[in-house]
């Protein structure tokens, strides 16, 4: 198992990057949360779960062991794989991909793309009870995680829940753009998330 890379970013792509470790440039598979945070010529370091099939060699990468604590649970639950694993991390962070799970939430589960009712619902069943207890910790509840970040997005939340637009729809938005976006007030995020909406 390799547990971590590390190496100058040499290339970002749609939804890889290619590190430049020694001699070798490794094509890492990864999470837009992880994606937005990675830049040509920087250094950086990567969690990884290497995926070996008879005709696949795969490496994925996160930025943080939280991420990919989550990915090697999502990907243990029968239908989905690598892609749809790494999708639900590129909709909802952590923390509200375990809140969604923790709560029964399958309407926010299903706004990831690729991730219909059934799969929702799967996901929910297989994980609820095995979730590691770090990755709950912030994600209890309805506030979703603590601190200013958690705060911001819970306020763009409320401030578009009360314009009528669809709770799930809502959640899954803000929590992507809170994720890509972690230094931007409630006001930004709301403005950014009208002009998806609209």
């Amino acid at each position: 198992m390799i547990a971590f890379v590390e190496g100058q970013v040499a290339e970002v792509r749609k939804d890889s990057v290619v590190l430049r470790t020694g001699l070798f440039g490794l094509e890492v598979f990864v999470p837009n949360s992880t994606l937005g945070h990675l830049r040509p010529g920087e250094f950086a370091q990567l969690h990884t779960h290497l995926l070996v099939k008879e005709d696949l060699l795969a490496l994925y990468g996160f930025r943080t062991a939280d991420e990919l604590t989550m990915f090697s649970h999502l990907i243990t639950v029968s239908g989905v794989g690598p892609r749809l694993g790494l999708a639900v991390l590129s909709t909802l962070p952590v923390s509200e991909a375990a809140r969604a799970i923790a709560d029964g939430d399958a309407a926010l589960l299903a706004t990831t793309p690729g991730v219909g009712k059934r799969t929702a619902e799967r996901l929910i069943l297989d994980l609820a009870s095995r979730l590691p207890q770090e990755l709950l910790a912030g994600s209890t509840g309805r506030k979703g995680s603590s601190g200013p970040a958690g705060g911001v997005a819970l306020d763009a939340t409320e401030a578009l829940l009360a314009l009528g637009f669809r709770e799930a729809q809502v959640r899954a938005l803000v929590a992507e753009l809170s994720a890509a976006n972690p230094d931007d007030p409630a006001e930004a995020l709301i403005r950014k998330a009208l002009a998806r909406l609209r």
